[in-house]
């Protein structure tokens, strides 16, 4: 897979915006990151966060951003509007909704900081896992556009995978929700805060690993908290990261799921908790 024509990342093509006015931003969803209805909501999340990043008067980089999925985003074109609700010394704290026909298809919170050396530890405990060179690409297989753009290597959880008979079979269940994979973008691309972003929902929703059968689905809210600063970022280049992703609870047509996503180095970069509705 190659980068566009123009030698854009089709992420970066994606997640493009232009300014029209003073906290405005117009976009244009992409046929490359296209789900079953609509963009593929990483990309959705990511496009929010890089309006708010794209503002000249921004503070510090990303602690935190809360998306809400509040309609389906129609193919075309869409508005971005931003809002500074406060600035603080260290904090900053954001208000931004995409805009379509007039209408909020989607809103966000976000939290950037100035950040300061102190004290540290992860108590969460890195996978011990196979490294990606040890494991098999993705097979071919009918999934949605946007996957074409992500290498994912499951070492467990392959919703595709055999046996599971996929979440557009009809699988027995009983399988653990829990999923853990090597991914990164395809083609390669140096991650950023806007790539994590998005990496931090190419899990699958976990009702189509628990119980493999193909069920309407949409994420109604999804919050990321990062861990890494810029440099931390950087220092993982295009390496692939390792996601682990499991659900707690399924349930009057609402399921949870958690993830982390981790530098190969073993440095948590980020946590990432979303609520999904599904339907019967």
């Amino acid at each position: 897979m190659q980068e566009n024509d123009n030698g854009v990342h089709p992420l970066d093509g994606a997640l493009a915006l232009s300014p029209v006015d003073l906290r405005h931003w117009q976009g244009q969803t992409s046929a490359a990151y296209a789900n079953m209805v609509g963009p593929f909501g990483g990309t959705t999340a990511a496009t929010l966060l890089a309006a708010v990043l794209g503002e000249a008067d921004v503070l510090g980089e990303p602690v935190a951003v809360t998306v809400n999925f509040a309609a389906p985003v129609a193919d075309g074109p869409f508005s971005v509007v931003t809002r500074a609700l406060r600035t603080n010394r260290s904090t900053q704290h954001w208000f931004v909704e995409m805009i379509q026909e007039e209408a909020t298809v989607a809103s966000a919170t976000a939290v950037t900081a100035l950040r300061r050396e102190t004290w540290g530890e992860t108590d969460a405990d890195f996978p011990q896992v196979p490294p990606p060179g040890e494991l098999s690409p993705p097979r071919p297989a009918k999934r949605p556009p946007w996957t074409r753009h992500y290498d994912m290597r499951f070492v467990d959880g392959d919703p595709w995978g055999e046996g599971t008979g996929g979440p557009w079979g009809e699988g027995s269940g009983g399988h653990p929700s829990r999923s853990r994979l090597w991914m990164r973008d395809e083609p390669p691309r140096p991650l950023d805060f806007l790539s994590l972003t998005a990496l931090c929902d190419v899990f699958l929703p976990r009702i189509f690993v628990r119980r493999p059968r193909l069920v309407p689905i949409g994420t109604v809210s999804m919050t990321t908290y990062f861990h890494a600063t810029g440099e931390d970022l950087g220092a993982v280049g295009s390496e692939h990261v390792l996601g682990v992703a499991q659900a707690n609870h399924f349930g009057r047509g609402y399921f949870d799921q958690s993830a982390e996503v981790w530098a190969p180095q073993g440095v948590l970069l980020a946590s990432t908790h979303q609520v999904v509705y599904y339907k019967e």
